[in-house]
Parts: C-alpha cells; structure tokens; sequence
C-alpha cells in the first residue's frame, strides 16, 4: 500500500491496521469469511427465537446487544437472574433454555468466563446475544450435553441483578 507523504504520512507512520471479530488476514485486507452470525428475536419477555448460524464459528467472544434495558446494570461481581437459551453453533440444536422452567440465579463469578466477559454491563431488562468460543465456555471436554470444543450460542434476558 502506498501512501502519499503529506496526507497520508500519520497513517503510515501509526500502522494502523482494522481488526474485526472474525480477523483479517494482513493488515489492509479483511479475510474472507462464511461466518453468518445468527438472528435473534426482539420481543421482550418471550422465549428468543434464534436463526441457523452458518459458516465458521467466531473464534474470540461475540456480544451484541438486541435490545438494551432500563434496569440496573451487572457488574463482575454481581448475582444475577437471567432467562437464557442456550445452543450449539455446529448444528443449531437447543441444548437447554430456561425459558421452559423459569428464570436461574447465580453469581456471575460462578459460570463460564464467556458469561463473566459478556454480562457486566448489561441492564437489567435486556436482551443479549453471546457466542462462546470453546476457550471461554467449557473446553476441549467439554460438560454434560455440550460436546468438546464447542462453540456456544447464548440469549440472555437479564431479569434480576444484585
């Protein structure tokens, strides 16, 4: 890449390179990815419904607000209650959503680091998406009905916060 001396020149000098969640491949030239991150539905106080996610997984944490709330806002240290909806990024099947037994409480420095990463900031009222890379979720064992390296979809409506 060339740049012209007078305006270009800071540029030029700070290197400066866009990095995005799915990586570039060189500084300047994004990489070509098939990673389709999934859709979820915005109707508070309803179980989500989430699209297919296609392509290859995110390899470092997704949040994406779908709609923020009003409410106290979650801290690292926080004890939460939280509706979620949990699902697997290889093939889409629900693995387990509490929508189907009310909502769960726990403290967020009890769960996965992709919880603990995701949810501070997050107001009570809202609804957030997390994509949990297998490093931030539960390894390369993986735990119960969540398979080795998996990579996890949450939907998190946070309820409560203390």
């Amino acid at each position: 890449m060339k740049f012209s001396s007078k305006v270009h020149r800071p540029i030029a000098v700070l290197g400066i390179c866009l990095i995005s969640v799915f990586g570039l491949s060189a500084c300047g030239k994004a990489a070509v990815t098939d990673t389709v991150i999934p859709t979820v539905s915005d109707k508070a106080g309803v179980a989500p419904t989430v699209s297919m996610p296609t392509g290859r997984a995110p390899t470092t944490l997704v949040t994406k607000d779908i709609f923020v709330g009003n409410g106290a806002a979650a801290v690292s240290s926080s004890t939460v209650t939280a509706q979620y909806f949990l699902e697997s990024w290889k093939d889409g099947k629900v693995i387990q959503s509490s929508w189907d037994q009310g909502p769960a409480t726990f403290p967020l420095s009890g769960v996965i680091p992709g919880w603990q990463q995701g949810i501070p900031g997050m107001k009570v009222g809202g609804r957030r998406l997390l994509i949990v890379p297998p490093e931030l979720g539960y390894g390369a064992n993986g735990a119960g009905p969540i398979g080795p390296n998996e990579t996890l979809i949450f939907v998190v409506d946070l309820v409560a916060v203390k």
